[in-house]
Order: structure tokens, then C-alpha cells, then sequence
């Protein structure tokens, strides 16, 4: 199907892209309590998502976990699914499977592999780039500045294949059955944690924010990492700050199928819009690209919620 060019997102959300997204799961919000000033607050947004019909949402912090406060919001709002998880930067100690089995014993759902601290990631690098820098780079080169900067992390030893530590954690998710996350890795990390979680059975793979900068993956990547058993997953906020054109982004949907996509808003940024609103023009935005509100359901609705519950 050819679809129509779209070089921007749509502000004016129909009732058709609402309809589209309700009973949705968002993977990926940054709200406040955080190191970092947020717009909205974690039970704030419960709140909104259940004006809005939306099911529930993943709270991720670059550097805490969030297993607990999630219950915490779980209970205070009745009708929202809030899901604790980890990422695994030094401020939990890296590829730590200490960390990863008490994340998972406290009911964590999904454990990113590293991010700011990642060796791919050079945003928070005094030597990284100076332009469109997400808003936790500031703080890596704080910490770097006062003489915090512990080496990068990498899940790959000297001869390109999954180092120990990387493996370890591997095995702790699967025994709790969390979902991996591959971060900000590179593209050879990527495959590799890909097919390494594949030969150790595990069931739950996404590929973060395939579109961002640090990832940067073709259509064809995408589709591949798909076929080796991985969801793949598009973020709003990419798109939306000009990190990727929505074009390309349509492309890529459509070549690993919306079957195997996921949709997330990676929002959360005092300067970006709402969760929900964002989520709804996601939706708007595919609707008007020429994705069907079935395909978009299943990327903001089913498919996120398979990989939750």
C-alpha cells in the first residue's frame, strides 16, 4: 500500500485515533518523582490514562528502579496497570544480576540493558554532540565534570559475543519471565542480545526506540531482529523532536508488520506534550499515513499488553 507523505504530526486528534489507542499500554513514560523535572507526576498520570480509557503504563527511570512505585500506583487508582522495571546504568551497578533478581522478585516487568551509560550513547559525553540532546545528558555531564564517569557499558566481550555479566542477567529475566530491553545499544549489541536471548528461550524481547539517534536501525534491521523473535518499538518523542522523520518511520512499521511493532510515547518532558495526548497523536498520525485502527490497536493495545501481562 503506498501511503500518503506526512512531514509532521498531527495537533488535531479525531475520536477514530482516540477509539484507536483505548485500552493501551504505553512501555515507556518518564514522569516525576525523578532526578530529572517531569510535567506530571506518577499518579497524576494514572489519573489521566483512566480519563482517557488507556489500560496502564511502564515507568522507567535511567537510574532507579521503579517496581515499587508502581505498586504503589497500582493500588491508589483502581483501573490502571502501573509496571515497575530497571535500567541497567552504574547507578544500579551496570550489568548487575543482583539487581536484576531483586527487581524481579518485586514484580519488575521490564529490564533495559544500558542506556545513558552505554558505550554506544555519546549524548552525555563532553565530546558528544551539542545538538537536540535528550534532557539526562545534562546530568551525565554534570556527574562527569565532578569526576563521576565510571567506564561505558557493553554486553559484548573482546570477540564481539555476550560478555558474562550480560549473560547472567539474560538468565534472571527469563527466570522471571521480565521482558528484555535492549536500551541505547549499538547495532551489533542489538543482534546479538537478540539471538543470545533467543537460544536461552526467552519470551519477551523490544527492541527500544528503534528510530533514536544511538539506534538508528533500517527497515530492514527492524524487520530482521523482528523474524529472530523480537517486538520492535517506535516512540513518539523520536518523531516528534525531529530525531526521524515520520515517513521513514511508516516504512519500517510496515516491513517488520504491526503485528510485531509496539507503540510508545517516551514522554514525560516538561516541553513535550502530554502522555496521553502524545499517544493519541501517535495514533492520529498513523491514521493519517494510512495505517488501518486495527493495526494501530495492535500496536498500542494488544501487542503491549501480551508483552505486560
Amino acid at each position: 500500500m503506498s501511503a500518503p507523505a506526512v512531514t509532521a504530526t498531527s495537533t488535531s486528534v479525531s475520536d477514530a485515533a482516540w477509539k484507536a489507542i483505548e485500552g493501551g499500554y504505553d512501555l515507556q513514560v518518564h514522569v516525576a518523582p525523578d532526578v530529572i523535572e517531569r510535567r506530571i507526576d506518577d499518579i497524576d498520570l494514572a489519573h489521566e490514562f483512566l480519563k482517557r480509557k488507556l489500560k496502564g503504563f511502564v515507568l522507567k527511570s535511567h537510574y532507579f528502579p521503579t517496581a515499587e512505585r508502581a505498586k504503589v500506583v497500582t493500588k491508589a487508582v483502581p483501573g490502571i496497570q502501573a509496571f515497575g522495571a530497571i535500567t541497567l546504568n552504574h547507578s544500579v551497578g551496570g550489568l548487575n544480576p543482583v539487581a536484576v533478581e531483586l527487581s524481579g522478585r518485586s514484580g519488575a516487568k521490564i529490564v533495559w540493558m544500558p542506556t545513558v551509560d552505554a558505550a554506544n550513547e555519546t549524548a552525555g559525553r563532553v565530546d558528544g554532540p551539542s545538538t537536540k540532546l535528550p534532557f539526562w545528558a545534562k546530568i551525565q555531564r554534570e556527574l562527569a565534570a565532578t569526576g563521576i564517569a565510571p567506564p561505558p557499558l557493553t554486553v559484548l566481550d573482546d570477540k564481539g559475543n555476550l560478555n558474562e555479566a550480560s549473560r547472567r542477567c539474560l538468565e534472571i529475566i527469563g527466570h522471571h519471565n521480565m521482558i528484555l530491553a535492549t536500551g541505547h545499544l549499538g547495532r551489533k549489541e542489538i543482534f546479538a542480545l537478540v539471538r543470545g536471548a533467543r537460544e536461552m528461550k526467552l519470551k519477551r524481547v523490544l527492541v527500544t526506540h528503534a528510530e533514536f539517534p544511538s539506534q538508528n536501525l533500517t527497515a530492514a534491521e527492524q524487520a530482521e531482529l523482528a523474524s529472530e523473535g523480537a517486538f520492535i518499538e517506535h516512540c513518539f518523542t523520536t518523531m516528534h523532536t525531529g530525531k526521524a522523520p515520520w515517513d521513514e518511520v511508516m516504512v519500517s512499521i510496515r516491513k517488520a508488520g504491526p503485528d510485531r511493532c509496539v507503540l510508545s510515547t517516551d514522554l514525560g518532558q516538561t516541553i513535550n506534550p502530554p502522555v496521553s495526548d502524545g499517544f493519541a497523536m501517535f495514533a492520529q498520525t498513523l491514521l493519517d499515513g494510512g495505517f488501518s485502527a486495527a493495526e494501530i490497536q495492535r500496536m498500542a493495545v494488544t501487542n503491549p499488553a501480551s508483552l505486560v501481562n
